[in-house]
């Protein structure tokens, strides 16, 4: 490969370690004058998810493929060895059949990958039905009231919040919950 030509490789890493891999090369690019010149970008694909913990839902960083790094490089004298020997990397994908250079890979598919690690976490919200109405019954999905139905008494459509009385022992409790919270029944 000719020196200068920056191409996107993957790096076969530790599972779980893929952040520290990153952090490691940003690290060694203040370091080392050959790595930052030929280092152009570290990708570590992430998506944000709304996990349950504890009865309350919690916004999340998951990495996309596990055990993986992109690495937008050139090859200069003693690149490849240096980002080979960083703790953590087992080695770059090869190319098929038992070569010995890593195989590049398409801007097309870093391009898509990209578009999923920089997706807005609000586009999960807006799967969430935002069109409650006062009176409608709906039944709880998430937290301490979970399998409770109640009545909405109150919408707030900017903060996608709802006010839905329950019956708690017999007596009327209101709750406070997000639309993701609820569903229609």
């Amino acid at each position: 490969m000719a020196e200068g030509n920056k191409n996107w490789y993957v790096l076969r890493v530790i599972s779980g370690k893929e952040l520290k891999v990153k952090e490691a090369f940003e690290k060694a690019c203040t370091i080392y004058d050959n790595l930052k010149e030929n280092l152009e970008q570290v990708l570590v694909p992430t998506e944000k998810v709304y996990i349950t913990r504890a009865g309350k839902k919690v916004l999340k960083e998951k990495v996309l493929f596990s055990g993986y790094v992109y690495v937008k490089v050139s090859f200069a004298e003693g690149v490849e060895d240096m980002m080979v020997n960083t703790t953590n990397v087992v080695n770059f994908v090869r190319e098929r059949e038992g070569g010995k250079k890593p195989e590049p890979i398409p801007e097309e598919q870093i391009a898509r990958m990209i578009g999923v690690a920089e997706s807005d976490p609000t586009q999960v919200e807006d799967s969430v039905p935002n069109d409650f109405i006062v009176g409608e019954t709906v039944k709880v999905t998430f937290g301490p009231f979970n399998g409770f139905s109640g009545e909405i008494e109150e919408v707030n459509r900017e903060r996608r919040k709802l006010k839905v009385a329950v019956k708690v022992f017999g007596r009327r409790t209101p709750l406070e919950l997000d639309n993701s919270q609820v569903e229609r029944e």
